[in-house]
């Protein structure tokens, strides 16, 4: 067999898999424009739901109108595209997943399926679960600690013997710079609660290890307060919230794969590839080659 006939040999099974991605891509894209469309035709539901904490916080100040305004013409327009696009990613990822699971799982052994997929069902699990958080607990303090800077108004000479009056401050927000920030907060929140999830992989593929995660724990620590400040608005209150959840999701991950590890030893050890007496599995038959 010539040179050539190899290299089109192995072109053949590229092309198959370059093929399938693009399958696979197709029909991930085709499910994300089904599920934006139909959130935009619903979108005003959506919006009236994503407003329900800004809603009950000035309602608990006494203030029962929470409308939102239009500064440009064109806002609204976009506000129903920014609900859409978060909409149908929502709605058509469980399909998407589905369609990258279809793409890697006939690459994989048997035993590495079973480690994948708890992988690809918790980690949407998590997503949403972190987004609840944000939208239920998150949002409400955040915004009820905005509204703290409003202040009533005074007519002129109302206001003392100097007979100045006090300039009301009273919120009167953009739609679009409102549905931003929280957004913002569901997809930070969202992203955070990813990491139990990705260092459990990470120490089931042998790349981090439960020491490990443990000795960096004070840089862990200063990174966090960074994302905290980053992520968040200039808000003391969902900056230390930010940090609790994250540290605490670190400190579940270091756990995580402190289990992940302690299978693995157990499993090596039934298969008597683990000597008690050394520190990992496998070393004692090195030292007995380089002894000989």
């Amino acid at each position: 067999m010539s040179a050539s006939d190899d290299i089109d040999d192995s072109a053949a099974p590229l092309i198959e898999h370059l093929a399938e991605l693009r399958t696979r891509l197709i029909h991930s894209v085709i499910a994300f424009i089904i599920g934006m469309v139909i959130c935009f035709t619903v979108w005003n539901p959506i919006f009236n739901f994503l407003t329900h904490p800004l809603c009950s916080a000035m309602a608990e100040r006494g203030q029962e109108d929470c409308g939102l305004i239009l500064i440009k013409l064109q806002e609204g327009f976009f506000v129903a595209i920014s609900i859409s696009l978060l909409g149908g990613l929502v709605l058509g990822f469980p399909y998407i997943s589905y369609q990258l699971w279809r793409f890697v799982a006939p690459g994989l052994y048997k035993n590495e399926k079973g480690a994948f997929l708890p992988f690809l069902i918790s980690s949407p699990l998590m997503f949403f679960l972190g987004a609840a958080f944000a939208f239920y607990v998150v949002t409400p303090l955040a915004f009820d600690f905005f509204l703290g800077f409003q202040q009533a108004g005074t007519l002129v000479g109302d206001a003392g013997p100097d007979g100045q009056g006090i300039a009301a401050i009273a919120f009167q927000g953009s739609a679009q710079e409102y549905l931003s920030l929280t957004i913002k907060f569901i997809v930070a929140f969202g992203l955070c609660f990813q990491l139990p999830v990705l260092l459990t992989l990470m120490g089931k593929a042998g790349l981090v290890s439960a020491e490990g995660l443990g000795n960096v724990r004070k840089y862990a620590v200063v990174g966090i307060l960074v994302l905290a400040a980053l992520v968040t608005p200039p808000d003391v209150i969902t900056q230390v919230i930010l940090f609790v959840v994250v540290y605490g999701l670190y400190e579940i991950s270091i756990m995580l794969v402190r289990r992940v590890e302690r299978k693995r030893e157990e499993k090596l050890r039934a298969e008597g590839y683990y000597d008690d007496e050394d520190e990992d599995p496998m070393m004692s038959e090195f030292d007995e080659d380089d002894d000989k």
